[in-house]
């Protein structure tokens, strides 16, 4: 009988964590802690995430923690643990986020709750199950799992970034990473956030697409004024803005105004997104072919494309009309964009275009973004990445370019100037950010057996 390698060693002792009880007791505990950065009232409980849950672990795997003030006052806090075996050994640079969205207990399903871990059948459902609490959890067991299978020594050294801020825009994050360079400096970066392609689908990707948050604003300053006595001699706030949505984009979601669009998918980038199977899973909503560039594959859309998509409209009272023409009418939008956006410059530029067409009396308010970021995928760390899941799961592993989502990338890939590699462990309709979100228990082993093969195989060669 052939002795089991510390590879398998390790590998086995992550995933059996999902079948001892371990996983789920530890993710209960996190569940629990009510870590909203949205709400004001949440800072203790933020703050506590970091001293009372991370801390004392890292502390038992051999890392140096410290604490740092946000850079922007107010808000949450950041961490950084280092554990460091030689100066001359290679370094990798994990990251997580504690927060989560608000929990939205009134509206989940019957049987289960935002900050109580309850397991039906495959899906663990609970607030940051998902996103982000479940994927870094994976990986810090699969860490430990190393950790012990090799007899407390990794081969290289590691550091681990925690934010407290991620779902309010990583506030401070990119200016916490210019302060804090030198502490951080490592050669690969490797973390798990968003979801893979499908739930069936081993997935990297190594990037993601950016977004910029932006406001369309008619106010006639006239207020809110009878429809009758009024109509058809004062301006109504709400035509005028439905009308220079209507410029911006068509009725099927194709973008129209030059400032919002982008070079489209080409090269190696654009023949890894054309084969890419989009939707059709159980829980999936239904894709639409004529929507946006309907001549591109739907991996290229998903993946490769700038979109523009209104996330909030409002004008008057739609639950309770007054009868009045509304002084004010408002469209919050996100561009979801693709490197070569000039977004910096969006602004400015939609502004004039807008007022070149008629409506100057639409104000163009920016809001916050990140740029957008990819990694090349020829790049060394890709192809081991992808070799080791492959070798751990016995199956492909699908690549892409970059994450349809946004996250804060840009600090790590531009900012710190590592390349990037994010191995997602939940999937497209695990409803993060919406009630009833969950993890899939077989993603989630998968997830432990990934991370435990790919950190031990860094400890026997280092890709670049």
């Amino acid at each position: 009988m052939s002795k089991t390698s510390g590879r398998e060693q390790a590998i086995h002792a992550a995933t059996q964590s999902i079948h001892n009880g371990q996983f789920f007791d530890t993710l209960a505990r996190r569940v629990a802690m009510q870590t909203e950065s949205q709400n004001p009232d949440a800072a203790a409980q933020l703050s506590a995430y970091l001293t009372d849950e991370m801390a004392p672990l890292f502390a038992s795997l051999g890392f140096a923690t410290e604490f740092y003030p946000n850079p922007v006052d107010g808000k949450p806090p950041l961490m950084i643990a280092e554990r460091m075996e030689a100066d001359a050994l290679p370094t990798l640079l994990l990251y997580g986020h504690g927060d989560v969205t608000n929990g939205q207990a009134e509206l989940w399903q019957a049987g289960t709750h935002p900050w109580q871990l309850t397991q039906s059948g495959n899906q663990l459902f609970g607030r940051g199950t998902a996103d982000n609490k479940g994927q870094h959890t994976i990986n810090l067991m699969a860490l430990q799992a190393v950790l012990d299978a090799r007899g407390g020594k990794l081969g290289y050294n590691v550091k681990i970034l925690f934010e407290m801020s991620e779902e309010v825009g990583s506030i401070g994050l990119e200016q916490f990473c210019r302060e804090q360079k030198d502490k951080l400096a490592a050669d690969l970066f490797l973390a798990s956030d968003g979801p893979r392609l499908n739930a069936s689908t081993p997935t990297l990707f190594l990037g993601s697409r950016g977004v910029c948050q932006f406001r369309l604003r008619c106010h006639t300053g006239n207020g809110d004024r009878h429809s009758g006595n009024w109509g058809g001699i004062i301006t109504n706030s709400a035509i005028r803005l439905q009308h220079a949505l209507a410029i911006l984009v068509s009725a099927n979601g194709r973008i129209l105004a030059e400032p919002l669009k982008a070079p489209q998918p080409e090269g190696l980038t654009a023949s890894m997104m054309q084969q890419l199977p989009v939707g059709g899973q159980a829980g999936d909503p239904e894709l639409n072919p004529h929507w946006g560039e309907s001549h591109l594959t739907d991996g290229e859309r998903l993946f490769g494309c700038n979109t523009l998509e209104v996330i909030a409209l409002g004008a008057g009272n739609v639950a309770q009309p007054i009868g009045a023409i509304p002084q004010t009418a408002e469209a919050v939008c996100h561009l979801r964009m693709v490197p070569g956006t000039d977004w910096q410059n969006l602004i400015p530029n939609l502004r004039a275009y807008l007022a070149a067409a008629g409506f100057e009396d639409i104000d163009v308010i920016l809001e916050g973004g990140y740029n957008a970021t990819r990694l090349d995928p020829n790049h060394p760390w890709v192809g081991f990445a992808r070799e080791s899941m492959q070798r751990s799961l016995q199956q492909p592993v699908t690549v892409l370019p970059n994450l349809g989502g946004t996250i804060p990338n840009h600090c790590f890939a531009e900012v710190l100037a590592l390349p990037t590699v994010w191995m997602p462990h939940s999937y497209p309709s695990c409803k993060q950010h919406a009630p009833d979100e969950h993890l899939l228990v077989d993603v989630a082993e998968q997830g432990l057996a990934a991370a435990a093969g790919l950190l031990w195989d860094l400890g026997e060669q280092w890709p670049v």
